[in-house]
């Protein structure tokens, strides 16, 4: 049961990372699994076996949730934006309620609120800029140089929570190169994007890390005004029609999912 959850949680957190608009680090939050996963990185000597076994069912439903969704994620995002839309909505705040018990696990503090109201404007305000640029177009380079970068960029919206890799690289006008790398397994092109993604993740594990130790409480409360910007920056809006009001439904569904089984596996998921 403890695998399948882990697959299950893995292969959103790999489908997240390749939707536009969704933040892949969110989901790791939302899931419980982020705090874990920034220290494991950091520190791969310690309790690596125990550490391993843990994330090796989330490994690999992140693998399978990057190729096989790639082309479904490109498919329903092309057809059914909107609905997809409000499916990632309710799914992620169904879990908030868990996530702000985590947040509050040694103790809250009002200045928290304060790097919580932070992140959260400008999460939000970079939404608000990317939305209005994202539909620019550049001239896409595949060299190794690029192809690093961009393995890079989607490294570091892996591993930020609230930041959509997605987004940057379709602002970039990189992000159809890159899921045509991976849906068609483009072996060149995914070793280059592999090395930018973990240097990427790497770098950024250990700094998450370190603050997690230093100031948990700080820092949680900032990837939450993260996390929840992120959730503003991909709702859809909505409409007094019968089509919108399905997709209502869609939402609520999504949010009893998550908030059942957040409350079913505990905290320490």
């Amino acid at each position: 049961m403890n695998f399948i959850i882990g697959f299950l949680k893995g292969l959103a957190m790999g489908a997240g990372a390749i939707a536009p608009g969704v933040s892949g680090g969110a989901l790791a939050v939302i899931f419980g699994l982020y705090d874990k996963l920034a220290n494991f990185i950091a520190h791969l000597n310690k309790n690596f076996k125990e550490n391993l076994m843990y994330f090796l069912p989330v490994g690999i439903g992140g693998i399978a949730g990057i190729l096989v969704f790639s082309r479904v994620i490109e498919y329903l995002f092309n057809f059914y934006e909107i609905e997809v839309r409000y499916a990632f909505v309710g799914l992620m705040l169904g879990t908030l309620p868990s996530v702000v018990k985590q947040a509050n696990r040694r103790g809250f503090k009002n200045k928290y609120l304060v790097l919580f109201l932070i992140s959260l404007f400008l999460t939000i305000l970079l939404t608000y800029l990317e939305n209005n640029a994202i539909n620019i177009i550049r001239d896409v380079q595949t060299t190794p140089l690029y192809l690093i970068i961009y393995g890079a960029i989607i490294g570091f919206g892996t591993i930020i929570p609230g930041i959509s890799a997605s987004i940057i690289l379709m602002y970039i006008g990189a992000y159809e190169a890159v899921i045509g790398a991976i849906s068609n397994i483009n072996i060149f092109m995914l070793f280059y994007l592999g090395i930018g993604f973990g240097l990427s993740i790497l770098l950024f594990a250990k700094l998450i890390s370190m603050l997690f130790q230093k100031a948990y409480g700080y820092t949680y409360y900032t990837i939450l005004g993260l996390v929840i910007g992120s959730i503003f920056s991909i709702f859809p809006g909505f409409n007094l029609t019968l089509d919108y009001a399905l997709n209502f439904f869609i939402l609520i569904a999504c949010f009893y999912l998550t908030y059942s089984l957040s409350r079913y596996m505990g905290t320490d998921r």
